[in-house]
């Protein structure tokens, strides 16, 4: 049998709690007088001044009530394996695993009370009858950017949380999305949510002060709905007031145990009428269960064990020889200031929509930052975008889009850069640059102010996608001096704009994009980073004073071992891509994601970039299963090799016809001239003057449609599907494999990111750990 205990949170509270145990435990009671400055059991047992409904004595009261209970089911023969409570209950757990003492625990719980009950304004609903996604859909669909899940109690059972008007007004859609109940709750705040963020952070600073014991038996974190983490005890409980509450996959974790037994400890049972819905809604959740914690002499600190390892644990130093890696930790701590980040990890903006709004939504809402993949999407569908996520994020979550150079049509850019500026995007991403433009200069360029100390602001922020040395010297520099005096000239630009410009560097930060999907030079990451970190900085001593370009690194990056690499050789952030696509979040079909959840590391090839098809650039795609590199490949071939489509034997025409393109060249070329008459006539005119340019545009309409295929899901255009994706995917793929991340319907890009930041901190503990001992002993 395995015993589990848990403990209730606010809520469970009730007139006379406790009233069977306050005389069998004088002694603790006499404690909680003292620390509180007031009578526990008349707060209990009569409420004389109607405060026990009050946050700053409810949680008191609770934490009292449910202590002396575990204490009454200890001498019951209760002896737990595992313990979990819900939000304030944690405490109660951490009790009951002699993390502290019976008054240290009313301690923090008292403070944690008192910041929880100072905070006003906001409000909190439970939501019955309706999942995590309907909810999400419907308050993004309603524009209420300030409310979020606190608590995820069932499947079916959620609360939000939120400024108190706008909890209110998700009621009605909520309720016509087939919610069967929206109940307010009687709180002062929005607990569990980004506005509780001030109270964490002096919490933290509270509970730095006192010293936590490391768990006799694992307890289950709110945060992370996984055992805690010996070193990260006081991160993790302090985070817990501004993070949603993931009960249901706590008890689902849990259910996975083999023959477990549940036990509610203290008022109530509210927690046992909630498993009984969740082994009714959902099915256990299988977890790696930590290893148990052998006896050690008095005199050595206990070791760490650690849940869900990246690999094999090494032997460790000691703990408390090294400082606990937090997750938010990795990577420049500037960069994260700059940018208004928790966490140094960025999602690139895959094309066309893939990097979603809502995966974008849901990257800044756990602390990163998304770029939206505006590329190849019409003005009308980013316009739209952007005001999706400016209503779902706010003002004060980052976010960005992104800015794909068109070598074919230079007034796209001009059209974006306009709507950026026109809607207020602070933040860019400039890809597929090969040198700047009057475009990006001038973005760049409008958003920098002098500020009185002569200090300057720049307001619009510039992250450059590179792989090569000499573009990556165009970001680091300042804007060309030709495109500032012709952008003056033509007055997008005031004097003093273009004055400023010259101090600048072009990018704020720079990803150095190694073997990626999509646009890639297939650069090795290992040479590439400590190349452009010495560029760089030798560019900057040409800028004295100037603001320091963040390097982040990109390409490859699945695992935590290759985010540790990047993190290692100096990256102040990195930015992921292929793994994003497989997520539930991403704008890919579903056909996609089908197949990238079955892609291995070899799986990917180099195919030619379609809007860069005359000059042979190239795109990393995936191969397995399709036939669009080889097709792609081929079409490439025969444009270096014919002057016309009149050139091209009979065999070949009709393979084109039959086999790649499902209809006749001049029906494509029908298409190709119907979609560039009123975007881009003079493609046509080029055309009619020169076959082979007129070749090469019926050529460039398969990749248009081999892309059109696969966004769309279309089963019997299957093998023609034209998906972007680099190898990371692959090492993803069998780092979660037999774990529930492995179908792609488990994998929310929030989560898949934490948890590779998490393993990727605890992956570096560890081998500093054994560099350490290693370095010490002589080995």
């Amino acid at each position: 049998m395995t015993p589990v205990v848990m403990f209730p949170g606010q809520g469970a509270q009730s007139k006379g709690m406790g009233a069977a145990l306050f005389d069998q435990y004088p002694r603790q009671v006499q404690q909680a007088d003292e620390i509180l400055g007031y009578s526990i059991r008349s707060l209990c047992l009569e409420d004389p001044d109607r405060r026990l409904e009050e946050t700053s004595y409810t949680q008191p009261a609770l934490y009292v009530v449910s202590a002396l209970s575990y204490l009454k089911s200890q001498e019951a023969g209760v002896t737990p394996s595992y313990a979990a409570g819900h939000s304030l209950g944690e405490y109660n757990a951490l009790f009951a695993a002699g993390v502290f003492d019976f008054q240290t625990g009313l301690r923090l719980v008292q403070k944690r009370g008192q910041l929880m009950g100072r905070a006003k304004g906001g409000g909190m609903a439970a939501v019955i009858g309706l999942g995590e996604e309907a909810i999400q859909q419907t308050l993004a669909a309603e524009s209420l950017s300030g409310v979020s899940i606190a608590n995820f109690n069932t499947p079916s059972q959620l609360v939000i949380s939120g400024p108190r008007d706008e909890v209110a007004r998700a009621e009605a859609p909520l309720l016509a999305k087939g919610a069967r109940h929206f109940v307010m709750l009687r709180v002062s705040a929005a607990f569990h949510s980004r506005y509780m963020i001030e109270a964490e952070q002096e919490f933290s600073a509270f509970l730095s002060g006192f010293r936590l014991a490391p768990p006799r038996f694992p307890v289950f974190s709110n945060v992370h709905a996984l055992p805690y983490e010996p070193e990260r005890l006081h991160e993790t409980l302090a985070a817990q007031i501004s993070r949603p509450v993931r009960w249901a996959e706590i008890m689902r974790r849990l259910l996975s145990l083999e023959d477990v037994r549940f036990e509610e400890v203290g008022p109530g049972n509210v927690l046992t009428g909630m498993l009984r819905k969740i082994r009714a809604e959902s099915s256990p959740l299988p977890f790696q269960t930590p290893a148990k914690r052998a006896p050690e002499p008095a005199s050595e600190p206990a070791r760490a064990e650690r849940p869900e390892p990246v690999r094999p644990a090494p032997p460790v130093a000691p703990a408390g020889s090294i400082r606990p890696l937090a997750p938010e930790r990795l990577g420049s701590a500037e960069f994260r200031r700059d940018f208004g980040l928790r966490y140094a990890c960025v999602s690139g903006a895959m094309y066309r929509g893939i990097a979603s709004t809502a995966l974008v939504i849901a990257m800044g809402r756990a602390g990163c930052m998304g770029f939206f993949g505006s590329a190849g999407l019409s003005l009308e569908r980013v316009e739209q975008a952007i005001q999706e996520l400016q209503a779902a994020l706010g003002t004060q979550t980052p976010f960005g889009m992104n800015l794909l150079h068109d070598l074919n049509r230079p007034e796209t850019e001009d059209a974006l850069v306009d709507l950026f500026l026109q809607r207020g995007i602070r933040f860019i991403e400039a890809s597929a640059f090969m040198q700047m433009t009057p475009a990006l200069v001038r973005y760049r360029a409008t958003g920098l102010r002098r500020e009185a100390d002569g200090t300057i602001t720049r307001l619009h922020r510039v992250v450059g996608k590179v792989s090569r040395p000499e573009v990556a010297q165009s970001f680091l520099s300042p804007a060309p001096e030709r495109l500032l005096e012709q952008l003056v000239a033509a007055r997008k630009l005031t004097p003093e704009q273009a004055q400023l410009a010259r101090a600048v560097p072009m990018a704020d930060a720079l990803t150095v994009e190694a073997d990626s999907g999509g646009h890639t030079d297939q650069g090795v990451a290992f040479a590439l980073l400590p190349a452009m970190m010495s560029l760089r900085d030798r560019l900057a001593r040409a800028l004295p004073g100037g603001p320091r370009v963040h390097l982040g690194a990109a390409g490859g990056i699945g695992t935590p071992q290759a985010a540790a690499a990047a993190f290692m050789m100096g990256a102040d952030y990195i930015v992921t891509g292929s793994i994003n696509q497989c997520t539930v979040e991403s704008g890919a079909s579903d056909a996609m994601k089908a197949l990238l959840q079955e892609a291995g590391v070899q799986d990917t090839t180099t195919a030619p970039a379609g809007d860069m098809f005359e000059l042979g650039a190239r795109v990393q795609v995936l191969r397995r299963g399709l036939f669009f590199p080889a097709r792609a490949n081929k079409l490439y071939e025969l444009y270096r090799q014919h002057e016309s489509l009149d050139s091209l034997d009979a065999k070949t025409r009709n393979q084109l016809e039959t086999k790649y393109f499902k209809r006749t060249l001049e029906q494509v070329f029908e298409e190709c001239q119907a979609y560039f008459r009123t975007r881009a006539p003079e493609e046509l005119e080029k055309a009619r003057a020169n076959p082979k340019h007129k070749m090469a545009l019926v050529f460039r309409w398969y990749f248009a449609y081999s892309t059109r295929l696969a966004l769309s899901g279309d089963p019997e255009g299957r093998v023609d599907y034209q998906i972007h994706c680099g190898p990371a995917l692959g090492a993803f793929n069998a780092w979660v494999k037999g774990t529930d991340l492995e179908p792609w319907q488990n994998r929310g890009v929030a989560r898949i990111t934490t948890k590779l930041l998490c393993d990727t901190a605890l992956f570096l503990e560890e081998r500093i750990a054994v560099l350490g001992m290693s370095a010490t002993s002589g080995v």
